[in-house]
């Protein structure tokens, strides 16, 4: 297992994290997982025991029980708590009040505190915010943010689902204020969802943040179980999400098929070390309901491709060139040239 630095920071975050989404098991979450707190126990042992040492939760997972059962896993196993990162997420619904929800300052300070009890902890290290509020002004969530990590509830504070305009927005109002800044972005990004490399990915490069990839497996569909619609019973039969383009993707497994026969693995690993040899990729969380899939999993970590097998991957997943992006690569090639030591080209 490998460490990383979240962001600009001292802190380092195994190259894997365990995801808990499927913890607990209620409401809308029933479809994910309905794993309990013996089963939790295991997959955080199982974690651990590879070497991960981050995990990450959110409040509104199964209504908060996700993160009582975390914090209860870490307690059963006798983890000591400096040596688990702990990461958890605030924004969505807890209660049908109007202001139960959002990154105001008020539903920010109330569910920091609701977040620590369920935890059963004194800190939370990454503290982030689960969407984009169009409600609430930046200002107020930066500034509230700032103030946990003063008092101490909080380590380090960063987001999830932003775009690349609203992040850079709040780095800038946090360096305008002295305020802590944002260290990392949790983001869907996988080998048939490469959305995030128009204009997330340059930022995070740019500003120095870490990013934290959620469903690496896109559902489950990197599994190959739903190629062509075959499988009618598997999660993304009753909760098809995050949304996958079925003809780009099965495209994307075919090519991905001859690699993991030639290495003797799992699509789904291929799938995984494609995300783990991504420069800008800090840390992947993989979410699990049974120890045997977590297993194959964490062995993603001792797959490795080479030059023709990333070139094999790319060209099958690459993304159509958009604007501004195809104009910026193509302005661009004369000062990369010089950059990289090249004579002018004449004409």
């Amino acid at each position: 297992m490998r460490y990383n630095p979240l962001g600009r920071t001292g802190l380092f975050v195994s190259e894997l994290c365990l995801g808990t989404m499927t913890f607990g098991g209620e409401g809308m979450f029933k479809a994910v997982g309905q794993v309990q707190q013996d089963e939790a126990d295991a997959l955080v042992r199982t974690a651990v025991e590879a070497g991960v040492n981050f995990i990450d939760t959110a409040n509104v997972y199964s209504n908060g029980l996700s993160e009582e059962i975390t914090g209860q896993a870490i307690r059963n196993l006798g983890l000591k708590r400096e040596d688990v990162v702990l990461a958890t997420k605030v924004l969505g619904p807890m209660s049908e009040g109007v202001n139960a929800r959002g990154a105001s300052r008020g539903h920010i300070m109330d569910q920091v505190k609701a977040s620590l009890k369920r935890l059963g902890t004194d800190h939370i290290d990454l503290y982030q915010i689960h969407g984009w509020d169009p409600a609430t002004p930046v200002e107020e969530t930066v500034r509230a943010l700032d103030d946990l990590v003063r008092q101490g509830h909080v380590r380090y504070v960063g987001v999830s689902n932003w775009a690349a305009w609203q992040i850079a927005k709040a780095l800038g109002i946090a360096e305008r204020l002295g305020a802590s800044r944002f260290q990392s972005v949790q983001s869907y990004y996988t080998i048939v969802g490469r959305d995030l490399e128009r204009e997330v990915v340059p930022m995070l490069e740019s500003e120095g943040l870490g990013l934290m990839v959620w469903s690496p497996l896109a559902g489950g569909y990197l599994s190959g179980k739903y190629r062509g619609g075959q499988d009618k019973d598997g999660r993304r039969a009753n909760f098809d999400f995050p949304p996958v383009d079925m003809v780009r993707g099965d495209a994307v497994l075919d090519a991905m098929d001859g690699i993991a026969k030639a290495k003797g693995v799992s699509i789904a690993r291929i799938a995984l070390a494609w995300l783990l040899h991504r420069p800008v990729v800090t840390s992947v969380i993989v979410g699990a309901k049974r120890v045997e899939q977590l297993e194959d999993n964490l062995a993603a970590i001792d797959v490795m491709l080479d030059t023709d097998d990333l070139a094999t991957l790319d060209a099958a997943s690459r993304l159509t060139p958009e604007y501004p992006g195809w104009m910026i690569e193509r302005q661009g090639e004369y000062r990369r040239g010089a950059m990289a030591g090249m004579p002018p080209a004449k004409g």
